[in-house]
């Protein structure tokens, strides 16, 4: 039997009911009331999950729900913020609304990143895809201290690069969930699974508000968005590819070009502990004049090219 629009609003509702001293009002009015503490700026983002780009029928639907918030959390994580309430829209297509199943399971994956994190999904909207594939809109609005908030635009010459955790295990993670779906249906979000259930580094991102210059997360790739950050902040980079941690079982091309491996990657000219929080911190290159961005492997340098993700340009992973 598929589902109802206010049946389907109704079984959001009884699973995101929870008090927040920020949100005044949830669910239930035509919008969210939210009261930010004193001496706080509020950050916002939003991140589309799209059938077919950013899950597909081999991905279980509790992962597809769990990525679907955590991709947007690791956004405030990049920024120092601490998580306060989410807001999903999500359009079904006509196969998801008459699979309860898959979209009880989809909802579940959400809230139980939301519950990880003490997230209050706060409102949203729901509608059928006029096509054949579901859509999931996250927002996902925190807090940091008033003017402290972290940017891709800090980055000065002379700042260490650094990344948390390793990287390219989630586009390793990826093969092998395409390869072989059977073999992950029973994983679990223990951090052992990089790709089905990312790592959002909130507490590591807040304590980066008094170390950081610069910040962002690792989603399309090191090799995009370290270019990325460089733009932002006018600067160059020198990047040593012998010293990037790299995920079990990944390569250095996947770590450069895999992208969504939701780690921080940041600069710092003062003393960067090795762990933070009990996150690995790795540093990786430095931060140069000019806007030449290199990468020194095996005693020879190169331009860096960017070989992540760009959507509109590339078929999707």
């Amino acid at each position: 039997m598929p589902y109802g629009e206010l049946e389907l609003i109704r079984e959001i509702r009884r699973k995101s009911l929870r008090n927040s001293e920020f949100i005044r009002f949830g669910i239930g009015d035509d919008a969210a009331v939210l009261r930010p503490r004193k001496g706080e700026d509020l950050v916002v983002t939003t991140d589309f999950s799209l059938e077919d780009v950013h899950f597909a029928d081999f991905h279980p639907p509790f992962a597809a729900g769990y990525r679907c918030l955590a991709r947007g959390l690791s956004d405030v994580a990049a920024m120092g913020g601490r998580p306060l309430a989410a807001f999903l829209s999500l359009a079904l297509s006509p196969r998801w609304a008459q699979d309860r199943t898959k979209t009880r399971e989809f909802l579940r994956g959400l809230h139980a990143v939301a519950d990880q994190f003490g997230v209050v999904l706060a409102g949203g909207d729901t509608a059928g895809a006029p096509g054949k594939h579901t859509v999931a809109d996250i927002i996902v609005v925190g807090a940091v201290p008033r003017g402290k908030a972290l940017l891709r635009s800090g980055a000065r010459p002379g700042d260490a690069i650094y990344v948390t955790g390793r990287l390219g295990g989630a586009a390793a993670e990826f093969e092998a969930l395409r390869t072989d779906p059977k073999a992950f249906r029973k994983v679990k979000p223990d951090g052992m699974h990089p790709h089905l259930f990312p790592q959002p580094r909130i507490a590591v991102g807040h304590r980066l508000l008094k170390l950081a210059s610069s910040c962002m997360d690792v989603s399309d790739g090191l090799s995009t968005d370290l270019l990325h950050l460089c733009e932002a902040s006018g600067v160059g980079a020198s990047l040593h590819a012998d010293v990037i941690p790299l995920a079990p079982h990944s390569t250095l091309d996947q770590a450069l070009n895999g992208g969504e491996d939701y780690e921080l990657l940041f600069t710092s000219r003062r003393s960067v502990p090795r762990r933070i929080n009990g996150i690995e911190i790795t540093k990786i290159g430095i931060v140069t004049e000019g806007k030449n961005v290199s990468l020194l492997q095996k005693g020879r340098e190169r331009r860096l090219r960017r070989g992540g993700w760009q959507h509109l340009t590339q078929e999707n992973r």
